[in-house]
C-alpha cells in the first residue's frame, strides 16, 4: 500500500496505475480525503522499456496524478524534465495558468464551477 502526504501529514493512499508509490503533494493543500484538491508526485521506478527513444532503461523518473480519484492515469517524466518545468514554474513562466483569488475562494467552498456573467 502507498501513501500519500504532505508536510503536515501522511494517509493511505494507492493509485491503481501505480500501485505502492509514496505520493506527495504540496503542503498548501489538504488530506482530507472528503477534499481532494491537488496534483500529486512520486518518485518512480528507473525507466525500463520506455516507448520514448529518449528516455533509456535506468532513468530515473518521477510520477504525476491527481488526488481526485485513485483511478486517475498516472503520467512519468524523467527529472531532467521535471526540473525544466519548476524552473520554469519559478521563473513564472505559468503564472497565467494560476487561479484568481475569486477562483480559489470558489474552489475552498467547493463550488468550483465558474461564476455567473
Amino acid at each position: 500500500m502507498g501513501t500519500l502526504s504532505n508536510r503536515r501529514g501522511t494517509v493511505s493512499f494507492d493509485n491503481s496505475h501505480a500501485p505502492g508509490l509514496d505520493w506527495r503533494k504540496a503542503s498548501r493543500t489538504d488530506l482530507d480525503p472528503i477534499l481532494k484538491d491537488c496534483v500529486i508526485v512520486a518518485e518512480a521506478p528507473d525507466a525500463k522499456d520506455h516507448p520514448h527513444h529518449s528516455i533509456p532503461d535506468g532513468t530515473r523518473m518521477v510520477a504525476l496524478s491527481d488526488d481526485k480519484d485513485a483511478n486517475s492515469p498516472v503520467l512519468y517524466f524523467s527529472r531532467a524534465e521535471i526540473r525544466k518545468f519548476i524552473e520554469g514554474a519559478k521563473d513564472g513562466e505559468f503564472d497565467d495558468l494560476m487561479a484568481s483569488d475569486e477562483e480559489m475562494e470558489r474552489a475552498a467552498a467547493g463550488a468550483g464551477a465558474p461564476a455567473a456573467a
